[in-house]
């Protein structure tokens, strides 16, 4: 198995475990690598730092929480493995600039609040413009009929 899909698996598994205590010996295990180089790989491959990943993660998931449910703010760092409400709250305003009962308040969402989402590995690296297709230029690929394309 490749690096990619090693790292693509991994990050499943970290996914579906948010709210399970994830040490950095537990992740590595389950990949079957030191964590030395668990997290080597992972930084390479994704561009973040693993502790950092699994945080902003949870993180994002429990803005979610604090979105859609009226759930105590305690039980919602608990949930996602915080020690204690402050540290849940100093992390949240790092992250999203705001306190989780301020973030909670808000009614209106911004955009570039957005929670972090999932990161996705590619073999390929990703560019940094997004590419439009040939027939939006004015040139549709072969094959393709274009007379509903207005294009004849």
């Amino acid at each position: 198995m490749d690096r990619v899909n090693i790292i693509h698996d991994l990050l499943d598994w970290i996914e579906t475990h948010l709210d399970q205590p994830l040490l950095l010996d537990n992740v590595a295990a389950k990949s079957g690598y030191s964590k030395w180089h668990l997290q080597r790989m992972f930084r390479s491959t994704t561009g973040h730092a693993l502790g950092s990943y699994i945080r902003e993660r949870r993180l994002s998931q429990a803005a979610q929480a604090l979105r859609s449910t009226p759930r105590p703010i305690l039980d919602i760092a608990l949930q996602y493995h915080f020690d204690s409400q402050p540290s849940f709250s100093r992390a949240f305003k790092k992250q999203f600039g705001k306190t989780p009962a301020v973030y909670r308040r808000t009614t209106r969402w911004d955009v570039a609040e957005w929670p972090a989402q999932p990161v996705e590995v590619e073999a390929e690296p990703r560019h940094d413009a997004p590419t439009l297709p040939r027939w939006y230029a004015g040139k549709p690929p072969e094959g393709v009929c274009t007379t509903w394309m207005g294009l004849r």
